[in-house]
């Protein structure tokens, strides 16, 4: 009698695992949903990052030196420098 009711006390907390690990709140389905989120969070972050590190230098070229802030200043501004002609092409 006694091994009976240790053997339904044990197939009940079975029964309870299993129901946790398929329908409860860190089942199979949530694991698989988080890693995906995982997996999107990383991408952003890389894409992120390779943004970050492209400013970065983009910024340390215009404090070290002037090429770049002219070459800035050219083609985002327009700007020429003294005695300068701007010719401008148009093709047809």
């Amino acid at each position: 009698m006694v091994s009976r009711i240790v053997t339904v006390v044990l197939l009940c907390l079975l029964a309870i695992t299993h129901a946790q690990l398929w329908w409860g709140a860190g089942s199979m389905d949530r694991v698989a949903e988080l890693r995906t989120q995982i997996n999107e969070l990383q991408a952003s972050n890389d894409a992120a990052r390779r943004e970050n590190e492209r400013l970065t230098s983009e910024v340390n070229d215009l404090r070290e030196g002037k090429e770049t802030v002219q070459e800035k200043a050219r083609s985002e501004l327009g700007m020429l420098k003294p005695n300068e002609i701007y010719v401008q092409i148009m093709r047809p």
